[in-house]
């Protein structure tokens, strides 16, 4: 829906297709994506003997199938299920739900912001798809928030508005990292010195993690960042913990940083 899908796939794309009918010679899948129908045949079912063809596919099943051929004249589309792959399936049902999270995310954000359908897209979904697939923006404006939209130049209240739904619809996965600050600040001011080495402490421009302080016991400090992925919280950890123990350092007190495994 979002963006404007030609009217037929292309032959070696994988479809989301429903199993409509099944007959002796094969089943008729109509596919998602494209409105579109076309013919199983038995021989591109299994590799296998198929005694029973219901005991392969059956009426209202959702199954991923491989285009053979297309023939826009006729109407006419050829599709195989041996041929898709286990990882090819696993990959192609991750993006196409994907597809449909955003789609149902615009859609949300049209209803919300009372600006019709059409409009949003052509306000946000050429800008976007530039640089991102939409679901990777989506899910960046749900972590980082609505700048992810306007630094793409999009207005400033449906990049709000945006942020404000995938922060209600997408739920993203975050990995959380450990490390634990030893800091000994001079004693005439030693407080102060610590209380601005955490407050300076966020690397600049960071807004793809979440990073906390906790108290263990003085002199020890523990720093949690939670991230997209390992190798981004591990960065921003490390770049923070360094920020201050420098901090510290060059206010006369020590600091030092280790990782909790």
């Amino acid at each position: 829906m979002a963006e404007r899908k030609p009217q037929y796939p292309e032959t070696g794309d994988l479809v989301i297709a429903t199993i409509e009918t099944v007959t002796d010679y094969g089943a008729y899948a109509k596919l998602d994506e494209f409105d579109k129908r076309g013919l199983l045949h038995v021989s591109e079912i299994s590799s296998s003997w198929i005694r029973n063809i219901r005991d392969f596919v059956r009426e209202n099943q959702k199954v991923t199938l491989k285009v053979l051929r297309v023939d826009r004249e006729k109407g006419h589309i050829d599709l195989s299920l041996r041929r898709v792959t286990k990882r090819e399936r696993i990959e192609k049902v991750k993006s196409w739900k994907k597809e449909r999270k955003a789609d149902a995310l615009i859609r949300g954000v049209a209803e919300k912001t009372g600006v019709t359908l059409e409009e949003v897209i052509a306000k946000t979904i050429p800008a976007i798809t530039q640089k991102y697939d939409l679901y990777e923006a989506f899910e960046k404006a749900a972590i980082e928030g609505a700048e992810v939209l306007t630094d793409l130049g999009i207005d400033a209240a449906i990049a709000e508005a945006f942020a404000t739904e995938a922060q209600e619809r997408i739920h993203v996965k975050l990995v959380k990292v450990r490390g634990v600050l030893e800091i000994k600040a001079p004693s005439e001011n030693g407080v102060k010195v610590i209380k601005e080495a955490f407050h300076k402490a966020k690397p600049e421009k960071v807004k793809d993690a979440k990073i906390t302080f906790y108290v263990v016991a003085a002199p020890k400090y523990q720093i949690e960042v939670q991230a997209e992925n390992y190798k981004r919280a591990e960065d921003v950890m490390q770049k923070t913990a360094d920020n201050i123990t420098s901090y510290v350092n060059k206010a006369g007190g020590e600091g030092s940083f280790r990782r909790e495994k």
